[in-house]
């Protein structure tokens, strides 16, 4: 099983990014799927999940309203649309498969055994 997250990058404060996330070796059409990340210094939180079927979604209190989540199970992809960045959002971001299929979004990392490398978002003040 493999995850590979790109689209990480810098960016100034309102500004977005796109990063994505693409997954082999695995049905991925199975599993919710989440997006965590970790700041300098701090530890790894839960930002964003969306269900095996892409039609429940679930955000950390901090991205509400400036963050959206989607997959695409044809292409074994999940993204995470990051508008009116902040620099306080500065972290690698990481995607992670769920432990268990067909079952709601954890959110908590205990709730994933699949974790990718991460991607890192830089945005500038």
């Amino acid at each position: 099983v493999q995850l590979q997250a790109s689209g990480g990058g810098l960016a100034q404060t309102g500004g977005s990014l796109r990063p994505s996330c693409v997954a082999s070796e695995f049905t991925f059409s199975r599993y919710a799927m989440a997006w965590f990340r970790q700041g300098p210094g701090k530890e790894r939180e839960f930002v964003s999940g969306v269900s095996w079927s892409g039609l429940s979604t679930n955000y950390a209190e901090s991205v509400k309203g400036r963050f959206a989540v989607s997959r695409d199970n044809a292409k074994n992809a999940v993204y995470l649309q990051a508008n009116s960045l902040k620099p306080e959002d500065t972290a690698v971001y990481y995607c992670a498969a769920s432990a268990g299929t067909w079952g709601p979004i954890p959110v908590n990392e205990n709730g994933y055994n699949t974790w990718g490398l991460g991607t890192l978002v830089t945005v500038s003040s």
